[in-house]
C-alpha cells in the first residue's frame, strides 16, 4: 500500500511529526507516528507538512469562468485547476439571478458533478440567493430577490437530483424564512445566514430552527454593536454557528481576522467568495448578471464601487490567517475539517482511517507543492 510521510502531518487538529499516512485505493487506512520501515511504495517528503485537502464552501467561479453560465468544459477546467491551490473539494456558489437562470445553472452543476471529470470534487451547489434582504444586497440584484415561500423553494431546490443543492443562504428576517429553514434542514440542506439586516434575536431564532452557518461574517449584514450584537456579534457568540470568513485582508482587516479566529476558535470556515477573476489578471469579468472590474489591488468592484466577491484563493487565505498570528494548524483546520463537518462529510477534511485520500503537501512557506485527490496526484506546484 502507498505510504506518504512528512516532517509534520496535521493529525487531530495539531501539526506533529514525523508521521505517515497509509493509503489503500482512494482511502486512508491508517495514520502513524514516526517513519515506517523502508518500502518501495513509500514517498518520504523531506520538508514542509502534509494536510487534508482544502474545501471551499463559497466560490462563485475562478480562472475566467463564472459558474452560473459554465459549460461542461468550464467545469472540468476549474476542477482540474483548483487543486493547484490546495483545494480538493468545492461548493460552487450562485448569486441572485432570475429563477430560470438558477434552475439552468443547478442542472448544469448536477451534470458536471455526475460527469466526474477528475480534479477537485464538486460537492453540490451553494445558493447565495435569491432569499436575501434588499437592505443588505451587496451586488446582488434586488429585482431578482424572492421570499423563501413554498412555491419559490419548490422551483429552485426541488429540481434536479435531490442532493445537488447542499447549502442555501437566507436572510432570517424575511417572511416565511424560519419555515424555510426548517424545511431545508429537514431535506439535509445546510442553511447559512447572510445578506441580512437581522437582529441577534432573529439570528438566534434561525439557529434554533436549524441554521448552522453565517455567510461571510461582517460583510452584507448588520454590524456588531455593544447593545445590539447583530448577525456578526451573534455568530461570534453562538457556538452552534460556523462562521464563514473571507480572509483576504480586504473584506475584513487583519485585526478582525484575528478577532474572528480567536472568538470563534474551532468553528471558522475559511471561504474565498472568489469570482471568475480569481487566478486571472486585472480586467473586466462577469459575476452572474453583473459586470465587475478588478484593478491592481485585486478587489473586484461593480460600477457603483461596491465590493463584488474576491480574487482570493484558499491557499492565500490560509497564509493570510497565519500572518495575523494564528497557528498554521488552526488555519488549515478552518479550511478543511470545519467545512467538512459543517456539510456532513466526515470522509473529507481530515487525515483519519476511512477518510478519502485527499492530501496536500505544503512547503514551509505554506505554498502547495503537490495535491492528491482519492490517492491520485492531481496537481504539481501551480500556486
Amino acid at each position: 500500500m502507498p505510504i506518504i510521510s512528512a516532517p509534520l502531518v496535521l493529525i487531530d487538529g495539531a501539526l506533529r511529526g514525523p508521521a505517515a499516512v497509509i493509503i489503500d485505493g482512494d482511502r486512508i487506512v491508517d495514520v502513524i507516528d514516526g517513519l515506517p520501515a523502508a518500502a518501495a511504495d513509500h514517498l518520504q517528503l523531506t520538508e514542509g507538512m502534509l494536510t487534508p485537502g482544502l474545501i471551499d464552501l463559497q466560490i462563485n467561479g475562478a480562472f475566467g469562468i463564472d459558474f452560473i453560465t459554465a459549460s461542461p468544459g468550464d467545469w472540468a477546467t476549474v476542477a482540474a485547476t483548483l487543486p493547484g491551490t490546495g483545494v480538493t473539494a468545492f461548493q460552487p456558489t450562485f448569486t441572485t439571478a432570475p429563477l430560470d437562470t438558477l434552475v439552468a445553472g443547478i442542472a448544469q452543476a448536477a451534470f458536471a458533478r455526475d460527469a466526474k471529470s477528475g480534479g477537485a470534487r464538486l460537492l453540490g451547489v451553494h445558493l447565495e440567493g435569491p432569499f436575501l434582504s434588499p437592505a443588505q444586497a451587496g451586488v446582488h440584484p434586488i429585482e431578482h430577490m424572492l421570499l423563501p415561500n413554498a412555491a419559490h423553494l419548490d422551483a429552485i431546490v426541488g429540481i434536479g437530483p435531490q442532493d445537488i443543492v447542499t447549502m442555501v443562504t437566507i436572510a432570517p428576517e424575511l417572511a416565511d424564512a424560519l419555515v424555510a429553514v426548517r424545511r431545508l434542514v429537514a431535506a439535509g440542506i445546510c442553511v447559512s445566514i447572510g445578506h441580512t439586516d437581522a437582529t441577534a434575536a432573529q439570528v438566534r431564532a434561525a439557529t434554533d430552527a436549524g441554521a448552522t452557518m453565517v455567510t461571510h461574517v461582517f460583510n452584507a449584514m448588520r454590524g456588531l454593536g455593544h447593545r445590539e450584537p447583530g448577525a456578526a456579534g451573534q455568530s461570534l457568540a453562538d457556538e452552534r454557528l460556523v462562521v464563514g470568513l473571507i480572509a483576504d485582508l480586504m473584506h475584513v482587516s487583519g485585526e478582525i481576522v484575528s478577532v474572528v479566529m480567536r472568538a470563534a476558535a474551532g468553528r471558522v470556515a475559511l471561504v474565498t467568495d472568489a469570482i471568475a477573476a480569481a487566478g486571472m489578471p486585472p480586467g473586466r469579468y462577469e459575476l452572474g448578471e453583473s459586470t465587475v472590474d478588478v484593478f491592481s489591488d485585486g478587489l473586484p468592484h461593480n460600477a457603483a464601487g461596491a465590493i463584488a466577491g474576491s480574487t482570493l484563493t484558499l491557499n492565500d487565505a490560509v497564509r493570510n490567517v497565519v500572518s495575523v498570528g494564528i497557528s498554521p494548524a488552526a488555519a488549515f483546520e478552518a479550511a478543511s475539517r470545519v467545512p467538512a463537518d459543517l456539510i456532513g462529510r466526515p470522509d473529507l477534511g481530515r487525515l483519519h482511517a476511512g477518510a478519502m485520500a485527499d492530501l496536500v503537501w505544503w512547503s514551509d512557506a505554506l505554498q502547495p507543492l503537490r495535491t492528491w485527490v482519492g490517492g491520485c496526484v492531481v496537481a504539481p506546484a501551480t500556486a
